[in-house]
């Protein structure tokens, strides 16, 4: 298999410890709904950690290792996967803290109305009159629904935090990278 590019791959949670004597790993999701980590046939870990200050995206490439997924379920707000080649418990334990990372051409289809929240982040927000709310910079759960945080890419700085719900978010264009939402500038 061949190292797909790191710009391709989307970190959906780390292993957070070994699960029984069998292999299996407990990984901690980072979505409340793990649907894409759930339905992966094949992952990435990474063992350097998110955001490491001076590692060289040619290095955390070659850092990466690639398992197939015998299975994967869910079990108490966590996701156990049994990976080809990992049979016991310390080969297990050796991978805890590993990023896990997947294609986004794995993702299952979203359903209509439906986005995965990475696919917002860069998306260029606008108002119902037309004015710039910023560019979405994250996404996060606030137990209610999920929430964009708008702001300027270059500095990262976050403006405003804006519910993403059906009564503020009017129209979303993941192909132009907009969403128009009922949202004032001064909110």
């Amino acid at each position: 298999m061949s190292t797909p590019a790191l710009n391709d791959l989307i970190e959906l949670g780390a292993i957070a410890e070994a699960q029984g004597l069998q292999g299996q790993v407990k990984v901690r999701p980072h979505s409340s709904d793990p649907v894409a980590l759930l339905s992966s046939k094949e992952i990435w870990l990474s063992l350097i950690p998110r955001k490491e200050a001076g590692v060289a995206a040619a290095i955390e490439a070659a850092s990466l290792r690639s398992y197939r997924v015998k299975q994967a379920k869910m079990h108490s707000g966590t996701v156990v996967l049994a990976l080809e080649g990992v049979t016991d418990r310390d080969q297990a334990l050796a991978l805890k803290g590993a990023r896990i990372l997947v294609g986004r051409d794995a993702f299952p289809k979203a359903e209509k109305d439906s986005y995965y929240w990475v696919d917002l982040i860069g998306c260029y927000a606008k108002n119902l009159q037309g004015e710039d709310l910023g560019q979405v910079l994250d996404v996060t759960e606030n137990g209610a629904h999920g929430v964009i945080a708008l702001g300027d890419h270059m500095g990262g700085t976050v403006r405003q935090l804006v519910p993403f719900v059906k009564e503020v978010v009017q129209a979303v264009d993941l192909p132009s990278k907009a969403i128009t939402l009922d949202w004032q500038l001064d909110w």
